[in-house]
C-alpha cells in the first residue's frame, strides 16, 4: 500500500503523488506569537513531524517549511496592552515556540520563514493580483475583490458565497467593493508598525503572508499545506484563491489537524483554560506529552483531562520498560531491521498513528514474553522492530533527545556517575553480607529519587516519577 492522506479540498482520503518524484513539500503554518504556546498549539507541531518522519522513512527527500506570523492584529494589541514595542512580544514568544517544539522532539524545520522578513514578496503577489483584475487598492488598503473570483471562492471549505459574512478583518467596510473582499494590505494607522509599498506605507494582511512565504520557498505549486482544522476558513480559503487567482497552483493537498479541547470548548486564552507547555511538562515528561499528542489520529479532536494525560504516560512507560530492560540483554540493536507490515499499512493509511501504536504495544507484549523465556534472538528481533517504530514516531526512549531529559546531557552523565559510585558501594555491601548497609544505600538513593531495581545483569536505576 502506497501513502494515502485525507485531503480537505476534495474531503476524502487519496493516494499521494508528489509534484516531484521522491521530493515532498510541505508548509505548516505555525505560530502567530501574540502569546506563548499551550499544548493545543503544539499538537499540530507534533502530528506534522509525525508526517514528516514518515515520509522520510518511506524515501522521500522533505523540504519542511513552519511559518512565524511575527506581525498581526493581535500581537499589536498585546504590545499596546504592555506598553512595550510589537517586536519584543514577536520575539519573546517566538522564542517560547521553538523551545516547546524542542522539547517535544519536533524535529527544526527545513526553513522557519518570519512574514516580516517578506515584505517584498508580498508586494509582488500583490500586484501580480491587481494586474489580473482580482485586487484593488482603496485608501491606503488593498483588498482581494472575491467577486472577480467567486465561481471558485469557497471551494476548500465547500462554502457558497452568499452565505459567507463579511470579512472581520478591517475596522470599517467604507473602503471595500464588498463586505466580503479580505485584506491583503493595510494601510498605515498611528502607532502601528510599517512598510512602504507602491499603495502608501502599511502592514500585511495575515493571508498575504503565507501566500507569499510558501510559494517563494516551495515554488508556485507544492505537494502539502497543513494547519488547525480552525484555519481552514477564512485562512486556507483565502490563501488558496488569492494565489490561484495569481496564477499559481499552490498546495495540491490539504491537511487539518483536530482541536484540542477541555470539556466542549476549544481551547483558548480568552477561556482562562489554556495549558501552557512549562506547566505541562511538571506533570509527564516531555516525551510522555509527545505520546499524548500523537496518540490519537490527528483528525480527531482530543478533550483534555488529567487522567487521560496521566494513562498516556503510564502507556508510554510500560513501551520504555521494555526498550530499557531489552537494551541490558541487546547491545546492538539493527537499525535497519524491517518494519512490520502492520505498522506500515497503518501510517500508509492517512497516518493512522493509533492503529500503529496498538502494533507497538503488541511487539511489546511479545518482547516482554521473549524476555521472560530468556530468548535473546526473539529480543533482539522485537527490540529493534520496537525502537524503529518508536524512531519513526518520535518517541524512542533511547534516543538522545530523550535519553537527555530535556537536554542536559552533561546533568545526565553526572548523576550516573555519582549513582554508579553508590551502586558500587551497594555491590560490595552485599558481597561481604552487610546487608544493612547495603539497604541504607538504596533507601537514600529512594530519598533523592533514585529507584534501584534489581536485575540479572545488575542493579539498574531510574528517576521517581
Amino acid at each position: 500500500m502506497s501513502l494515502h492522506l485525507y485531503d480537505t479540498s476534495v474531503r476524502t482520503v487519496r493516494e499521494f503523488v508528489p509534484v516531484e518524484p521522491g521530493r515532498a513539500s510541505i508548509y505548516l503554518c505555525g505560530a502567530t506569537v501574540q502569546a506563548p504556546p499551550h499544548i493545543g498549539h503544539i499538537r499540530s507541531g507534533v502530528n506534522f513531524d509525525v508526517l514528516r518522519r514518515w515520509m522520510a522513512r518511506s524515501g522521500y527527500e522533505v523540504t519542511f517549511c513552519r511559518n512565524v506570523t511575527d506581525i498581526d492584529d493581535k500581537i499589536i494589541r498585546v504590545a499596546a496592552d504592555e506598553g512595550v514595542p510589537w517586536f519584543v512580544v514577536a520575539e519573546r514568544n517566538q522564542r517560547a515556540f521553538t523551545w516547546a517544539y524542542e522539547v517535544l522532539g519536533c524535529l527544526p524545520p527545513t526553513v522557519e520563514p518570519r512574514a516580516t522578513g517578506h515584505v517584498p514578496e508580498m508586494i509582488e503577489l500583490m500586484e501580480r493580483l491587481i494586474a489580473a483584475g482580482h485586487a484593488y487598492a482603496s485608501s491606503g488598503d488593498v483588498y482581494f475583490d472575491v467577486m472577480s473570483y467567486a465561481d471558485r471562492y469557497g471551494s476548500l471549505s465547500n462554502q457558497r458565497l452568499e452565505n459567507m459574512r463579511a470579512a472581520g478583518d478591517t475596522d470599517t467596510d467604507s473602503c471595500k467593493r464588498d463586505p466580503r473582499d479580505f485584506a491583503l494590505w493595510k494601510g498605515e494607522k498611528p502607532g502601528e508598525p510599517t512598510w512602504p509599498t507602491p499603495w502608501g506605507r502599511g502592514r500585511p494582511g495575515w493571508h498575504l503572508e503565507c501566500s507569499a512565504m510558501a510559494t517563494k520557498y516551495l515554488g508556485p505549486t507544492f505537494d502539502i499545506h497543513g494547519g488547525g482544522v480552525d484555519l481552514i476558513f477564512p485562512h486556507h480559503e483565502n490563501e488558496l484563491t488569492q494565489s490561484q487567482a495569481a496564477g499559481d497552483g499552490f498546495a495540491r493537498y490539504w491537511m487539518h489537524n483536530g482541536m484540542l479541547k477541555i470539556g466542549a470548548e476549544k481551547m483558548s486564552k480568552s477561556l482562562g483554560n489554556s495549558l501552557l507547555i512549562p506547566e505541562v511538562t511538571k506533570k509527564v515528561r516531555p516525551v510522555e506529552l509527545r505520546y499524548y499528542l500523537a496518540a490519537p489520529h490527528y483528525r480527531s479532536s482530543i478533550d483534555y483531562s488529567e487522567e487521560a494525560l496521566a494513562e498516556a504516560a503510564s502507556a508510554y512507560q510500560r513501551i520504555e520498560g521494555f526498550v530499557t530492560r531489552a537494551a541490558e540483554v541487546i547491545h546492538d540493536v539493527d537499525a535497519h531491521a524491517p518494519l512490520p507490515q502492520a505498522f506500515t499499512d497503518a501510517l500508509d493509511d492517512d497516518l493512522g498513528t493509533p492503529q500503529a501504536l496498538a502494533v507497538v504495544h503488541e511487539v511489546v507484549r511479545e518482547g516482554n514474553v521473549a524476555l521472560a523465556q530468556g530468548n535473546k534472538e526473539q529480543v533482539a528481533r522485537l527490540l529493534a522492530e520496537t525502537q524503529n517504530m518508536l524512531d519513526v514516531l518520535g518517541l524512542d526512549p533511547r534516543s538522545e533527545q530523550w535519553r537527555s531529559s530535556g537536554g542536559d546531557m552533561g546533568l545526565r552523565s553526572t548523576v550516573d556517575a555519582l549513582v554508579s559510585v553508590a551502586l558500587e558501594q551497594r555491590q560490595a555491601a552485599r558481597g561481604r553480607k552487610d546487608f544493612a548497609a547495603a539497604d541504607s544505600i538504596r533507601d537514600q538513593l529512594a530519598g533523592a529519587g533514585i529507584l534501584v531495581e534489581d536485575t540479572p545483569q545488575g542493579p539498574r536505576w531510574e528517576l521517581s516519577r
